[in-house]
């Protein structure tokens, strides 16, 4: 059996439910023009989740493995070699699903960029599978206060932290975005004003401080 074979039959090893595939992003997941692919599943459970359909466990998901997901994806080769974008990981967590990230890099590895939008609240060992192939990491703060971060989400961000610690010695922190979000009910800005300075002193400098949209409330973002 030659090579290639024995690559695309390790890229059929893993598969993983998705709650969906956009296409034609610009602007919001990183550079270009991107796929966001939205694992299902996910460590938290946030008062105010953004895709609740990622924890339903009877949502409608679809199934792909590493190959099956870039044979889909390859509609838009073009459009991410001429933009320099290529494929945002999010969902629900996709730093539950390392290994299916790291497969799919193989199979593009220097052609599409790969982004991640996590919370980071996952085994260091997952984070440290992929770091090496991550173009740029989106990192979804909440609020650095554990009391407050655990009100929101019900667990700890001590995992967060240490995380957090490992990419700024061990990672290029140009390329990390930290979204610091004022949660109505839950923080303050001078909550967001605190988390930005524990932030900084990892030697963290991208921020984006916004909003949290609540349907039905005052606050909007």
């Amino acid at each position: 059996m030659d090579k290639n074979s024995d690559h695309q039959n390790s890229s059929n090893d893993v598969e993983a439910p998705f709650i969906g595939v956009n296409r034609h992003r610009i602007g919001v997941d990183g550079e270009g023009v991107t796929t966001l692919a939205a694992f299902h599943g996910c460590p938290l459970r946030c008062r105010y989740c953004l895709n609740p359909s990622c924890l339903d466990i009877d949502a409608r998901v679809r199934r792909f493995t590493p190959e099956s997901l870039y044979q889909e994806l390859l509609i838009d080769n073009l459009y991410f070699i001429a933009t320099g974008g290529g494929v945002c990981f999010g969902g629900g967590e996709p730093l539950l699903r390392p290994e299916f990230i790291r497969q799919f890099h193989a199979l593009c590895a220097g052609r599409w960029k790969i982004t991640l939008e996590t919370s980071l609240n996952v085994p260091l060992k997952s984070l440290q599978t992929v770091a090496p192939i991550v173009n740029d990491f989106i990192i979804d703060i909440k609020d650095a206060n554990d009391e407050i971060y655990k009100a929101y989400t019900g667990k700890s961000n001590a995992q967060v932290w240490e995380n957090l610690a490992w990419l700024a010695a061990n990672y290029d922190r140009e390329h990390v975005f930290l979204r610091v979000p004022l949660i109505l009910e839950f923080n303050t800005e001078e909550d967001i004003e605190r988390s930005v300075e524990r932030l900084s002193k990892l030697g963290f400098g991208k921020f984006d401080r916004f909003t949290y949209r609540v349907e039905g409330r005052k606050v909007n973002g």
